[in-house]
Parts: structure tokens; C-alpha cells; sequence
């Protein structure tokens, strides 16, 4: 799904049309014109449109308190949303509207009449719906074709997840504009079947009324059944205090409208949430969470075999992989695991005998996916293969596409089938959702080093070096659509590829010298070769941000295109094959602002000066490129600041190989520092780091 790309002459959805300018509307309309879409915001009534944009301007202003968009970035994205009075106002040649008013299907049916009255036939309907028949709503468009659901999740400027539901007869070219417009907003995408729930709320609203059943049937207290949901699902708020923020009514009437649709008594809302939502009340949670060890016991079963039933019905019936269960939980709800990952935590036979107990108590079959003895297995990486083109997607964005042992592994084995095709002449490495590769999985290096085992560590990096050489080493032209965030190991991958795509939305990073340790896996060899030793020390001794205009300056991206433009030009590029020299050594453009900075400051003469923390001569403080380099270096871990500076300096006298192996020889020595481990914890801890120089 991700790896979804458009034809020659598909262009991408720019201009969208938002009907319903309340909470939802107005996020959604927030969204979209942070991404630099043109927005129009329609209601009824000119209050209701200034509502909408006195809503957009309120969360704007604390982003701007919290230092999120500057004020300048804040007028923008308000000038790119018009108001408009009226749905039959709507612009004509609007590309996608989407309709987000009330979950009421006539009110919708209403909207998509006059919306087919005014709109081009090129003009794609969608329905941000959480509940109705994707189908019904499609049929009652007038054009179902181009018509397509959609269901974002509360705050829709904020959560990152989006469920795209196509109807039976939604064209693919429907389906594709949509999921690239979602992809455009940074959105983790699902794509899923038309059934009631869809994903997310198929098990997560039955969950809600499972523990208003305990309450109910004097289990324990509602505070007692918050306390033990959260410790079993490692989450921040029980089911009650949720109710409490979105509302008793919506999880009544979800609930409600779920048991009829899916013929489930089980699901039929409890009569407490039922009296609680008639006297408009909320739930009285209070603060004693305490009960027994039985009745801690009972709500944790239940809750969790009521989840991993469910989720396997959704599996079961196909709406989805259990790979998009576990990231619309993950990403959609913030639950730390998705049902089948608890489940593996768990153990299989014990999460079985849940989901066996709660099918008996609900009274349908158990899932066939659970009449298993081995744990899920996950996949992370998918491979397409079209008219000589194999696109292999990272498909991890719940956790930025982040590199572990898991997905290194599943990636080799995707490179090895497209190198061994012989009718595959490029590859295409790409990342799901916003960004491409967000780095490696630093936990994975804390616990490591915290438990003295540096050979796992050695082994996973010696492995990445063996993946990436499937890139650097392969007949096959490769390319590395870089249009998102590409972070340490995820810009070292990417710099293995013949070439590297990027759009306005491209940003690089090399962070690893403020984190205590160097980029290994070619971060301090292959920026060298491609744009010269002061470059590469500009971009990994300090961690300079790259945006798309810089990285591109540099060399690092080779072609910087209008996202409208990425495909035709990969395919310009599968014509003209594989680069007459991948590794020049100098900047695209010498002559930039960027390349010329670096080649003074970043000198030889001054690069002992440098490291030793002072500004070389010829150097203003009060320049400020000059004053943020010395203040980005001074944040960096001095073991790790000399040795990349050592390193970088390998490349420019050996060979490529020569000069991998020389970043991991010295691997145990970084890794065995003091500095190593406090900037690793640092960041998971969401601190800053102190260093000693150890």
C-alpha cells in the first residue's frame, strides 16, 4: 500500500476542500495547509467558517508559543486556507473534498448532491467517517468511482494515523491520489477493507464497553479497572478517563452501532454507560485503584482476550494485516504494543487461551488465526515489482521506519530477490509514511551496552555494512526516495544507492557525534567521496540540519523535484541507468552559500582548532553560521567529534571497502566509552547529555 505510486499522467491532489469547519473539519483543514495544500474550509453560515478558523488560529497560537512554527510559518498556513460560505461555493476544480460533518448519512448524502452539482468529474469525494458503510455512502455519491472513506483520528492536525477505506467500486487511481495526499500530510496510512469499525475502533470501542461490563458487574472500582488496563497495555489513560475525554456518547453510540452491524450481543452497550450517557454525566473515576489479585487478574484477561479476539477476526476477515492492527494501535491509540506484539510479550499459548475464553464469552468462533502454537511473525519491509521497477518500502512508520535487527534482515532478503530478478532494472528504496529512515533503534544499543554484549553490536552493524553493500554493489541502477526525514543509519542507507530523490519535504541529518558515538555505517566514508572532506565535516562533525535546497547543494540529494514530479522521475532515471560517477568528491554546486562555508571553516588549517573547541582565526563569533557551528560542536561528545574527524579523513586516501572496515575496527573503542552510554540513555530519556570526555 505505501509503496503505491502514479502513473506518468496521474497528477497528485493539491487543492482540497474541507465541508464541516467544526473540531474535526477545522484539523483536518489545519493539516492539510501545514502541508502546503491549498485549503478550502466550507460551512453553511459564515459563523461557523470563522469558528473553524478561530479554532485553527488557537492551536497555531500555542504552536508558536511552544516554538513548533515561527510566526511567519503561522500566516502562511493560514493564507493558504479560504473561507468559503456554502457547499455549493466549493471550487469546481477542486481536486479532493472531503466531507467531515455530522455522522448522520442523510446529512452526508445532502452534502455529496449538491457536492456532485458543482464539483469537475475529476473531482475525488471522500467522507471522514468513524461508523457508516463506506459502500452505502459511496453508492449515494453519484460517483463511486471517485469516491473513497477516510477516518482520521482525533486531533487530525496532531495524531498520525489515518484509516483510507475504498469502496467496491473505487478506481485505483482514486485510491492512489487519496493515499498520497494522506502520505503528503506525514499520515501513518491503513488501507482497509469497508467493514464496520474498520481497524482501530473494531477493537478498541468493544474494549471500552468490556470495562464499563466489569464495572458493572462489581468486579472492581472504575479507577481500579484504569490502573490495571494500563499496566497491562503500558498505556497513560484507562478506558474510563478516555470515555471522560471524548465523551460517554460517542462509546455508546459506537458501541451500540457496532453490536447491531456485526451481530455481537457482547457489544450492546452497558447499562451503566447507558444511564451514565441519558443523565449527560461523565464517569466518577476517583483515585483508590486498589482491589485484589483475583479481580486484577479477571480485568486484565478479559481485556486483553477481548482485544486479541478481535484483532484476530479483523485478520481473519482480511480488512487488513496484523502488521496495520498493531500500528493502528500503536500509532492511532498510543498504546505502546499492538494486540499481536502483546500477544508475542505475552507468550502464545496464554494470549490464545484469552482470546478462546472471550470468543466463548461473546459467543463467535475463535479466530483461525489464533489456532496456532507459534508466535507472529511481523513483516516490516514490502517488495513490488512493475515494468522493471521494484520498489521495496520500509513499512515501519509508527516507528519512523527506525532500523533493527528485524528490519536490516527483512531488507537484505528484499534486496537479494530484486538483484537476483533479471527483469528488474532498478530498485527504488523507499519509507512509509513521513519519513524515509529515521535511524537505527538506539534502544537496542543501550541495552546492549548496559549488558557488556559489544559483539551483538558489532554483529548488527557488520550486518548493516553486508545490506548496504546489496545497494552499493548491485548491477541494478538503485534509488533512494529520500522525500521525508532520513536520520543517521537511514541517511547512511541511503547514500548507497546510485541516487537519491528528494522534494521540499527532504531533511538530513547526521546526529551521532551529539549522541556519543560516530555514524558507522558509512556516515563518515560516503559523504566524503560525494561531496568532499570539508563537506562531509561540516555535515557529521557538528550534525548540521540538511534541508532539501542544502542537501542538494552538497550532492547528497542528486535530484530535488516537486513531489508531482518524483515519479517520471524515477523513470527518467531507470532510462538513463546507473551514474558516470556515483562519488565525486565535491559539491553539486561549489559555488553555494553552504559548500563555500564549509570549504573555509572545515579546512585543514583549521580543523585542530576546531577540535579543540575553539573558533578558528579569520572567524567572526558574531557571524552567525560561525556562532552556531561553535555552539552545535560544543554540544557534541569530544571522543566522538575526534574520531569521525579521523575517520572522514580515511576517505580521502583509501578505498571505499578499506575505509568501511576502518569505521568498524574502531567500533568497540566508541562504543566502550563513557560518553557512548550517557548520550545513547540521553536521548531516550528526552534529556541533555553531560560529557566527560570517557
Amino acid at each position: 500500500m505505501e509503496g503505491i505510486e502514479l502513473a506518468d499522467n496521474m497528477q497528485p491532489v493539491q487543492s482540497v476542500a474541507i465541508i464541516g469547519a467544526g473540531n474535526m473539519g477545522s484539523g483536518i483543514a489545519q493539516k492539510t495547509a501545514q502541508e502546503e495544500f491549498d485549503v478550502q474550509m466550507v460551512d453553511r453560515e459564515a459563523q461557523w467558517v470563522e469558528r473553524g478558523q478561530s479554532i485553527i488560529a488557537n492551536f497555531l497560537s500555542e504552536a508558536v508559543e511552544r516554538r513548533i512554527f515561527s510566526p511567519q510559518q503561522v500566516e502562511d498556513i493560514q493564507g493558504r486556507i479560504t473561507g468559503v460560505i456554502g457547499t455549493e461555493n466549493t471550487d469546481p476544480d477542486t481536486d479532493l473534498v472531503i466531507e467531515a460533518v455530522f455522522e448522520d448519512f442523510d446529512i452526508k448524502t445532502t452534502v455529496f448532491n449538491a457536492l456532485n452539482e458543482v464539483c469537475s468529474e475529476k473531482t475525488i469525494l471522500a467522507s471522514n467517517t468513524s461508523s457508516l458503510s463506506v459502500n452505502e455512502l459511496s453508492a449515494a455519491s453519484g460517483r463511486p468511482d471517485r469516491f473513497v472513506g477516510l477516518h482520521f483520528f482525533y486531533h487530525p492536525a496532531k495524531n498520525r494515523l489515518v484509516e483510507v477505506i475504498p469502496g467496491e467500486d473505487t478506481s485505483q487511481e482514486t485510491i492512489t491520489r487519496t493515499v498520497q495526499y494522506c502520505r503528503g500530510l506525514g499520515k501513518v496510512v491503513i488501507l482497509c477493507k469497508d467493514r464496520p469499525g474498520f481497524v482501530v475502533n473494531r477493537f478498541f470501542v468493544p474494549w471500552l464497553n468490556e470495562a464499563c461490563l466489569l464495572l458493572q458487574e462489581g468486579i472492581a472500582s472504575a479507577a481500579a479497572i484504569d490502573a490495571v488496563a494500563m499496566k497491562a497495555f503500558k498505556i497513560g489513560m484507562g478506558p474510563f478517563a478516555l470515555m471522560n475525554l471524548t465523551g460517554p456518547p460517542i462509546a455508546l453510540h459506537s458501541t451500540d452501532y457496532l453490536a447491531e452491524q456485526l451481530e455481537t450481543p457482547r457489544y450492546v452497550g452497558s447499562e451503566n454507560l447507558r444511564e451514565m450517557v441519558e443523565a449527560g454525566n461523565q464517569w466518577e473515576i476517583g483515585e483508590n485503584t486498589d482491589c485484589s489479585e483475583e479481580a486484577a487478574e479477571i480485568i486484565r484477561v478479559r481485556l486483553l482476550g477481548q482485544v486479541f479476539a478481535v484483532a484476530g477476526q479483523i485478520v481473519d476477515e482480511e480488512i487488513c494485516s496484523l502488521e496495520d492492527v498493531d500500528r493502528g494501535a500503536k500509532v492511532g491509540l498510543r498504546w505502546a504494543r499492538g494486540p499481536f506484539e502483546l500477544a508475542n510479550r505475552l507468550g502464545i499459548d496464554e494470549a490464545k487461551a484469552m482470546a478462546e475464553d472471550y470468543s466463548e464469552l461473546a459467543n463467535f468462533p475463535v479466530p483461525e488465526i489464533w489456532k496456532r502454537d507459534e508466535a507472529f511473525q511481523f513483516s516490516y519491509v514490502d517488495l513490488e515489482t512493475k515494468d522493471g521497477i521494484a520498489t521495496i518500502t520500509i513499512n515501519r512508520p509508527e516507528a519512523m521506519n527506525a532500523l533493527n535487527e528485524t528490519v536490516v534482515n527483512q531488507l537484505g532478503d528484499a534486496l537479494d530477490k530484486a538483484n537476483s530478478d533479471d527483469s528488474v532494472r532498478t530498485i527504488v528504496l523507499d519509507g512509509a509514511g513521513k519519513a524515509f529512515v529515521a535511524g537505527a533503534d538506539v534502544k537496542f544499543f543501550v541495552d546492549k551496552i548496559r549488558a557488556d554484549s559489544f559483539p551483538d553490536i558489532y554483529d548488527f552493524t557488520a550486518h548493516g555494512h553486508t545490506v548496504q553493500d546489496k545497494l552499493e554493489s548491485s548491477s541494478k541502477t538503485t534509488i533512494a526516495l529520500t522525500t521525508g526525514l532520513a536520520l543517521g543509519g537511514g541517511l547512511e542507507l541511503a547514500l548507497a544507492c546510485d541516487y537519491r530523490i528528494g522534494t521540499r519535504k527532504t531533511q538530513f541529518r547526521f546526529p551521532e557525534t551529539s549522541i556519543g558515538i560516530f555514524p558507522g555505517l558509512g556516515g563518515t566514508q560516503r559523504p566524503a567521496r560525494i561531496a568532499g572532506i570539508p563537506a562531509a565535516r561540516w555535515a557529521v562533525l557538528a550534525g548540521n540540519f540538511m534541508d532539501s535546497n542544502t542537501a542538494a547543494d552538497l550532492g547528497l540529494v542528486t535530484h530535488l523535484v516537486d513531489i508531482s514530479d518524483v515519479d517520471s522521475t524515477i523513470t527518467s532515471i531507470d532510462n538513463e541507468g546507473k551514474p558516470a560517477n556515483k562519488y565525486p568528491a565535491q559539491p553539486a554546486k561549489p559555488d553555494s552559500k553552504v559548500a563555500m562555508f564549509a570549504q573555509s571553516f572545515y579546512s585543514n588549517e583549521n580543523l585542530e582548532t576546531i577540535l579543540s573547541g575553539n573558533c578558528p582565526d579569520g572567524f567572526d563569533m558574531e557571524d552567525r553560521n560561525v556562532s552556531r557551528q561553535m555552539k552545535s560542536l560544543s554540544r557534541v561528545a569530544p571522543i566522538a567529534l575526534r574520531m569521525a574527524s579521523d575517520l572522514i579523513d580515511v576517505a580521502d586516501n583509501t578505498n571505499l571497502v578499506d575505509g568501511l572496515s576502518k569505521e568498524l575496527e574502531n567500533l568497540e573503542m566508541i562504543f566502550s566509552t563513557s560518553d557512548a552510554l550517557e548520550g545513547l540513555s540521553a536521548l531516550i530519556e528526552g534529556r541533555k547529555p553531560t560529557y566527560q570526555n570517557l
